[in-house]
């Protein structure tokens, strides 16, 4: 029996760091976590939920684009806090200067910047015999971060997947391997320096919030990308023929293809599933408690071949799908509670076993409804989390305006959305947000979740599925994080949701 999200009533917000502005208006750092913190406990919330902090591939932005599902992305790592760094050079205070300005996040500028830092930190740090103060991180994650620092060192000079490496470096021949180790000693070493200073500014960040009551809960992706430290390490757990996507549904005809590798679930049971122990721990690490992304997934993948002959599940058969995924979860949960994130074409059985297993599922105040009626949020299951939307969602706002009368009509046939009828009921008006706030507070679920951007009742979404671009996940808020306790905005906000919390004993 896994652990159950068992952390009592509570509310929280989606804020991922990314849209954070630290004390500069630059990027939100690891070392901001403390503060944001702060904040979240004026707005009575004492769950904070994440996007992903894994290294993303180069060229993406995306936080599910990840080159590893161990390392921590550098580019939140706080350049102020680091020893060694001495001054900027005046191109890369331009370029901060730059990405401040801009309304969005330009992470490519940000990791430029941070890269060339870093760089010369570690120069000096090596100068001075830093290397050797690196032995005790490394033999504490040695389970990955000796293979993930060379695979990075390869990438970064080959420019290329691995499976487009010389036969010997992409099989893993041992040979090579350590050979490749030897040459490339320096830059595996600069690697491990960046990892160490994020992950010990991060520990230092999650505790400051532990410390204020906050529960850090973090994001399990499903699955990371073929070009990725992970799966060069674990290559014989992955079949190549295929790609890992979702089937048809009532918003895409087509499914999608996310080009992601298939899991050999039975080769990794085989083998004391390895990858599956590696990740729950690091995750566990990391966080007070996480999410798994995609949970269907874990009970059957939808495979879609290469060659176009027809897509399938992977196990085939419904009993063996449910043991699987109750496999897996059941690991999972011996690490960290685990809350499942079960959206999209979930079979009946899926969410079944969830609830034998008090796994909390999600509950979308939008998608759950029965031929358009809404489902009476007060009775929700107790253990679910509900949320007002997620990173892949329209707003509230976009949401609300684009319902079709009828479907309107029966929203307002709820309570606390009543008094919302009238000649302006179509208009995403404060009044709707609030309204929409208080039914989300309301319900049954233990935990409740809540976008930044449906807290403020803004325009602005995180991410739009099916699209690539520069508006996907680069939302910033207009505020640096001191503003957050001044501006009347944020701190209005704050009060608007403290008193929620209290009036519906989400207050911890």
């Amino acid at each position: 029996m896994g652990h159950r999200f068992s952390l009592g009533r509570r509310a929280g917000l989606l804020l991922p760091l990314s849209s954070v502005r630290g004390p500069a208006g630059d990027l939100g750092s690891y070392a901001d976590a403390g503060a944001v913190a702060r904040w979240l406990v004026q707005a009575g919330c004492t769950l904070w939920q994440l996007l992903p902090l894994n290294e993303v591939s180069p060229g993406q932005d995306s936080p599910y684009a990840a080159s590893s599902s161990c390392a921590l992305e550098p580019v939140y790592i706080d350049l102020r806090s680091v020893d060694d760094l001495g001054e900027l050079t005046d191109s890369e205070k331009s370029a901060l200067d730059d990405a401040r300005a801009s309304d969005r996040v330009d992470f490519a500028r940000y990791r430029n910047v941070k890269r060339d830092a870093l760089a010369r930190g570690f120069s000096k740090f090596r100068q001075r015999g830093g290397v050797s103060l690196l032995r005790t991180f490394r033999e504490e994650h040695r389970e990955w971060i000796e293979d993930w620092a060379l695979y990075r060192a390869l990438h970064d000079r080959r420019r290329k997947s691995w499976r487009d490496w010389e036969p010997e470096l992409r099989d893993g021949n041992a040979d090579a391997v350590e050979k490749a180790r030897a040459e490339l000693r320096d830059a595996i070493d600069e690697l491990i320096y960046v990892q160490w200073i994020a992950d010990t500014q991060w520990r230092a960040g999650r505790k400051a919030a532990n410390d204020l009551g906050v529960k850090v809960l973090g994001d399990l992706p499903f699955m990371v990308a073929e070009d990725s430290a992970d799966v060069w390490s674990f290559q014989r757990l992955f079949r190549f023929d295929a790609t890992v996507g979702v089937p048809p549904d009532a918003y895409s005809a087509e499914g999608q293809d996310w080009g992601l590798p298939v899991p050999q679930w039975d080769e990794m049971r085989a083998r004391g599933d390895p990858w599956l122990h590696l990740r729950a721990d690091r995750a566990a690490e990391l966080y007070d408690a996480f999410r798994v992304d995609h949970v269907v997934g874990l009970y059957r993948t939808y495979a879609r071949p290469i060659d176009r002959s027809p897509p399938f599940f992977l196990p085939a058969e419904e009993s063996r799908q449910r043991e699987q995924g109750e496999r897996i979860l059941s690991l999972l949960g011996e690490k960290a509670e685990v809350l499942a994130e079960d959206l999209g074409t979930v079979p009946d059985f899926v969410r079944a076993s969830l609830a034998e297993q008090e796994f909390p599922g999600t509950k979308v105040l939008r998608w759950e409804n029965d031929m358009g009626v809404p489902r009476d949020v007060t009775k929700f299951s107790h253990v679910s989390v509900a949320v007002t939307g997620t990173h892949d969602t329209e707003s509230l706002w976009t949401w609300w305006e684009l319902l079709e009368d009828w479907e309107r009509e029966h929203q307002l046939e709820q309570p606390r959305l009543s008094h919302l009828r009238g000649p302006e009921q179509k208009r995403y008006t404060p009044q709707t947000r609030d309204a929409l706030l208080e039914l989300a507070y309301s319900a049954s679920s233990d935990a409740l979740l809540t976008p930044i951007t449906d807290a403020l009742g803004w325009k602005d979404r995180m991410n739009t599925p099916g699209t690539v671009g520069p508006h996907n996940w680069t939302f910033r808020l207009p505020w640096r994080l001191s503003e957050l306790f001044s501006a009347p905005e944020p701190v209005a906000t704050a009060q608007r949701l403290a008193h929620l919390a209290e009036r519906y004993s989400r207050k911890r």
